[in-house]
């Protein structure tokens, strides 16, 4: 099987889908490894690394498609490159299928076997696979480090002969990985760290870090999700929800938000008049813009300024961080490729790491998959609204 690697395209990507050491891991089992020329140069690899570790340098990203069986990326394909997958080929990238679904109409038609590394299973043995968490817990690290160059005062607390300085109080919304990684990143520079969730099983976390964690009252676990990922809350909760938001942020220097539900737009935590209500100088990193963001004036991959307070919604940190992406991502990108294809039966759809990141098999729509039913309702036309209420509320259930 031969491997194609082509130069990421999208605008701020630096990240490249994998580097020598795994090349070489590739190599070593049997596989053909072609790069694209400069792939690597944005994560300080140069062509001639590759070539060492036993990787064929292509001029173009044409000729890496047109080579290929199989190509290894960071994101899903743009169209300049769909246009150059061929036809019964292979593809594994991150891919938020649902927000995507005229690329997977577009690779059926090319019989394309798609995987996304979007979707790898929380479970032990996945862990290495785990693509999404080690990105974001970049992004989690790096938007202290963001958010700190944001306000105009220290993290820590200070005490010198001119005074004492009082250290910035820091809130994080969602601890999942990246809001774990933003608690310890702060604890470390020495700010007041506070964190909310709405599962409060992460509450030992959270406090394990030095992080004060506050929650909304409730008798219930509602917003466990399944895989431990956050879920859909009540009317009710979110309204109290809100309230305990509200009387939090106006005391915060830096809010770091990163709640998301899997396949679903980000849930709205930062309305305007919460924003209105911070203190001036204050800043909000939103992790989630890519997905709609958690505060109502985030602007994808935009930073503005509102009433003097900042709201950052780059949603590319982990390219800021391209070595170490790259050598992560590669990693893990390597650990689900050798863990499907490292058998007998390449395609083993009782394997529940093999089933459930696997987007298309030849064109068709993976039955294991777990936006399968989502995905056909995208593809069909409904007659009614409520036809299509009623389909959206079947798949509820079924997935």
């Amino acid at each position: 099987m031969i491997l194609g690697v082509p130069k990421e395209i999208i605008k701020n990507e630096t990240r490249v889908a994998t580097i020598p050491a795994t090349v070489k891991q590739f190599v070593a089992a049997g596989f053909t490894v072609k790069v694209e020329s400069n792939a690597g140069v944005l994560s300080q690899i140069s062509d001639s690394d590759f070539k060492e570790a036993g990787a064929e340098i292509l001029s173009s990203a044409n000729e890496v498609f047109e080579q290929a069986d199989m190509i290894l990326k960071v994101n899903s394909p743009t169209d300049e490159e769909m246009a150059m997958i061929k036809n019964g080929s292979s593809y594994l990238s991150f891919f938020q299928t649902m927000k995507e679904t005229d690329k997977v109409k577009s690779l059926q038609s090319k019989n394309v076997t798609a995987y996304s590394m979007h979707l790898i299973p929380r479970t032990t043995l996945a862990q290495k696979m785990d693509a999404l968490s080690s990105q974001t817990n970049i992004a989690g690290y790096k938007a202290v480090i963001i958010a700190s160059c944001h306000i105009e005062k220290y993290m820590p607390l200070l005490m010198t002969a001119a005074g004492t300085i009082k250290p910035a109080k820091v809130l994080i919304l969602g601890a999942g990985v990246a809001g774990l990684a933003a608690i310890a990143n702060a604890k470390r520079m020495g700010a007041q760290v506070y964190a909310f969730d709405v599962r409060p099983v992460v509450k030992e976390q959270v406090e394990s870090l030095g992080a004060n964690f506050i929650e909304v009252e409730s008798d219930s676990n509602e917003g466990v999700g399944e895989g431990g990922y956050a879920k859909e809350v009540s009317e009710d909760y979110k309204n109290k929800q809100a309230e305990l938001i509200k009387n939090t942020i106006k005391d915060m220097d830096i809010i770091i938000s990163t709640a998301l539900i899997p396949e679903r737009p980000a849930p709205i935590l930062i309305d305007k008049d919460m924003v209105e209500s911070m203190k001036p100088g204050s800043a909000i990193i939103d992790l989630a813009a890519i997905n709609g963001g958690n505060c109502e004036l985030t602007k994808c991959d935009e930073i503005i300024n509102h009433n003097n307070i900042i709201i950052d919604g780059r949603s590319y940190l982990p390219s800021t961080m391209a070595q170490d992406a790259s050598q992560l991502y590669s990693k893990n990108l390597f650990n689900l490729f050798n863990h499907i294809y490292n058998n007998d039966n390449p395609l083993n759809l009782e394997d529940e790491i093999t089933n459930g990141s696997l987007i298309l098999n030849n064109g068709k729509v993976n039955n294991g998959y777990k936006g399968h039913c989502l995905l056909q309702i995208h593809h069909h036309e409904y007659k009614s609204d409520k036809a299509l209420r009623r389909a959206f509320d079947f798949c509820k259930y079924s997935i």
